[in-house]
């Protein structure tokens, strides 16, 4: 290749613009593809009221690792490494972390770590362990997230900003509330409280209709869990196998209802912002070639992704410059992918992204999204790989797209091929 014809190709990976052939280059099946042999998820719970309230975030994972196990049936002691993505665990989690790989059944020469990215940290994980077997330094390994926001959310888990960090104008907006930056955001970018509660409405009852379809039940692996009765304070086993999340019968008119939470006259909600929620989700990758090698069915394959900085105080719109990036570095255009898991932190920023890009409304969280399932920050990047891979194998569709805005002004996205 030429280096004007190679520097016309990654012009166009950089704006976003579609190579020639892109799609049929992305199905095609090559022994290098990263390929995800078995994904899961917990069941998300309401923060300080699920049935998760009083399990902690390690034990989540030791759960969640387990059912990756049983799914994938692969000998535990041929995965080299484990990342977990988590945001608001004590030290990082690094300690409990690894503790919860031992109890789920890892030899002790598995390695573990923990990662934060903020909202993207569980979708961070999939992409690093990806990157290290792509690079030959791995064979086989999972990228999971977790985060127990009934045991760990609240004024402690944002650091206090030094004086150097204060007095900087662009430095102390990353310490910006996130739902006064995106209520700013939408009074100056005019979206209104009505579109909002309309998109919110619409992730409920697509998320509704999923769960009485039974649409959750693959991805989700139920866990024995004890809870501790609020009204009785005794203290019972339980199965956490459903979102609890979801409430039927939400419209538009009803959120209507609800009173601001960020200013008087504001637009933003508890209804049509994502929930405070916990849980726990994992993702099992490795080359094509190894999982033929041993048997492993292959859900899908993870082709790129994109990380990108955005204003602090535009912390929303991150997706808007993160999807085109990650599709440009695989060729394909917005056109070209089947569905969109974005996350939807806010209905503000979701819907105004999704309309800046051209995005149809039926290619996004067609089972519902943050909103009406929640949000545990760690968890949800590598819950929407579950959750994606899933809907494109039972509709018989291809291509997806995974997406997050992120804390402090990024935004993250991958793109997935199922099979």
């Amino acid at each position: 290749m030429g280096a004007v014809e190679r520097l016309t190709q990654i012009s166009g990976q950089i704006v976003g613009k579609p190579t020639p052939g892109g799609v049929e280059k992305l199905l095609q099946k090559n022994p290098d593809d990263i390929v995800v042999t078995a994904a899961c998820r917990t069941a998300l719970t309401k923060a300080g009221k699920g049935a998760l309230k009083d399990t902690a975030a390690a034990d989540l994972v030791a759960g969640v690792l387990d059912a990756l196990i049983k799914r994938s049936g692969i000998n535990p002691t041929l995965v080299e490494d484990i990342c977990v993505g988590t945001v608001l665990a004590p030290g990082g989690g690094a300690t409990e972390m690894r503790a919860a790989a031992l109890i789920a059944g890892f030899p002790d020469t598995t390695a573990v770590r923990t990662t934060n990215r903020q909202c993207s940290s569980g979708l961070q994980s999939c992409i690093d362990v990806a990157n290290q077997i792509k690079a030959g330094i791995i064979d086989i390994g999972v990228g999971a997230g977790v985060e127990s926001m009934s045991s760990q959310y609240g004024p402690g888990a944002v650091t206090e900003f030094s004086e150097l960090i204060k007095n900087h104008k662009q430095a102390s907006d990353c310490g910006v509330p996130m739902g006064k930056l995106s209520e700013d955001m939408a009074q100056q970018l005019g979206i209104t409280r009505a579109k909002q509660d309309a998109f919110a409405a619409a992730s409920y009852k697509k998320a509704q209709v999923a769960q009485e379809k039974g649409l959750f039940k693959e991805e989700i692996a139920p866990l024995k869990v004890k809870f501790e009765d609020p009204k009785t304070d005794s203290v019972k086993e339980v199965v956490a196998d459903r979102d609890d999340g979801i409430r039927p019968g939400v419209t538009p008119e009803s959120l209507a209802k609800i009173r601001a939470s960020f200013s008087k006259d504001g637009t933003i909600h508890a209804g049509n912002a994502s929930q405070l929620t916990d849980g726990a989700a994992a993702v099992m990758l490795m080359k094509r070639s190894t999982a033929e090698k041993l048997g492993q069915p292959i859900l899908g394959k993870y082709v790129t992704a994109s990380i990108i900085g955005v204003a602090p105080l535009l912390m929303g719109q991150g997706p808007w410059k993160a999807i085109p990036k990650a599709l440009g570095l695989a060729g394909i255009s917005i056109d070209d992918v089947d569905i969109y898991e974005i996350n939807e932190a806010f209905a503000s920023q979701c819907l105004w992204c999704a309309e800046q890009l051209g995005i149809p409304e039926e290619k996004i969280n067609p089972k519902g999204g943050a909103i009406a399932i929640g949000h545990p920050l760690g968890c949800t990047g590598a819950r929407q790989v579950s959750t994606l891979l899933y809907e494109l194998r039972r509709t018989n569709k291809r291509v997806g797209v995974t997406s997050m805005c992120v804390g402090t002004g990024m935004g993250m996205a991958a793109v997935w091929v199922a099979e």
